[in-house]
């Protein structure tokens, strides 16, 4: 036997207690009946109560509480194997976390639209497996290839500007760790890289990175973030707690989008495509949608599992029947004929 939820069998701890609970209530009927009754009368009530099928009707409600907390506990029985295969995409997300993604052009922030955005696309996905890489002057991989989609959103939830200790863009080392680190060299198909930033780079040769993704079979989908015309400066907090902007030999900066070489990396790629949201809305449980989803998958799981039968309408059906029993059972005495 199988049991679906073993910890409602707990509840059969009850039972003792609605055994004393039984034999209290009778304890205090009876004081009562003392109080408030002569003797002789009581003695004639008590010859016409029917001592022993009140006893009964007790069994009968113990027994048909038992009977559902089993039937709670869903028994099963009969196993059957079943091969259950699960199929899906590898999905690698390559985030710009450099100190121009928290400028504002984009509410709270380019950074923590992209997070948002990244979450809702969480929530979308069937099955695929997903990792991911932050960059800035250097990159990291905070999460490899998993199944685990709460373990990569608390990975997710726990990404700043601070989690690249060097500062700067380098797109294209992001894009090469990616390649090398986050997917495998199993097949060259099946591999998405979704790389979300605002496209500034120095002198990291993303273009020629996306060639060697294409090369290995990855397509890019390029998100660009931030105004690509005036730009935004770039926000920071000094030591008294003031906002001001960060500044570069005197000079403010601006960050704007460079939606040009994004555009190159992602048609460097079979079947990429370049999103350029700019600062209006992103949606990547859509972009999932149409463009991942109906793409061709492959077998990522596959594994044999015992499917029970559930038979805890049986046990239901008894605690019913008990249940009807004992409301059909009187307390009192026949009078003889």
């Amino acid at each position: 036997m199988h049991l679906g939820n073993v910890n409602m069998l707990l509840l059969l701890w009850l039972l003792p207690a609605v055994v004393m609970l039984y034999v209290y209530a009778a304890w205090r009927r009876k004081k009562a009946m003392r109080l408030f009754i002569e003797e002789e009368i009581l003695e004639k009530i008590s010859m016409s109560v029917n001592q022993a099928g009140r006893r009964v009707k007790v069994a009968l409600v113990i027994v048909a509480l038992a009977f559902l907390i089993v039937a709670l506990a869903r028994p099963a029985w009969n196993p059957k194997p079943r091969t259950v295969q699960r199929r899906g995409r590898d999905i690698v997300f390559v985030l710009d976390v450099s100190r121009s993604m928290i400028a504002e052009d984009l509410v709270p922030s380019r950074l923590g639209k992209a997070k948002y955005a990244m979450m809702d696309m969480i929530d979308s996905l069937e099955g695929d497996r997903v990792a991911l890489v932050v960059f800035a002057g250097s990159a990291v991989l905070k999460c490899p290839l998993t199944l685990d989609y709460g373990f990569f959103k608390l990975m997710l939830e726990d990404v700043d500007t601070n989690s690249v200790s060097r500062g700067g863009t380098l797109i294209g080392d992001a894009v090469r760790k990616a390649l090398d680190e986050a997917f495998d060299d199993q097949e060259k198909k099946y591999k998405d890289m979704i790389l979300i930033t605002d496209g500034e780079d120095h002198d990291s040769f993303p273009v020629e990175a996306a060639e060697e993704a294409g090369r290995r079979g990855v397509r890019i989908i390029a998100i660009g973030l931030g105004d690509e015309d005036q730009g935004r400066r770039i926000p920071v907090t000094d030591e008294n707690g003031r906002k001001t902007f960060l500044k570069y030999k005197g000079q403010e900066v601006w960050s704007r989008l460079d939606a040009s070489t994004l555009r190159k990396m992602a048609n460097k790629t079979p079947g990429g495509r370049y999103l350029n949201v700019s600062t209006g809305t992103i949606d990547l449980g859509d972009v999932y949608l149409k463009l991942i989803a109906g793409e061709e998958k492959r077998e990522i799981e596959s594994k044999t599992i015992k499917l029970y039968e559930e038979k805890f309408q049986i046990f239901l059906a008894f605690a019913l029947f008990f249940l009807a029993a004992e409301m059909l059972l009187s307390e009192r005495r026949r009078k003889a004929e």
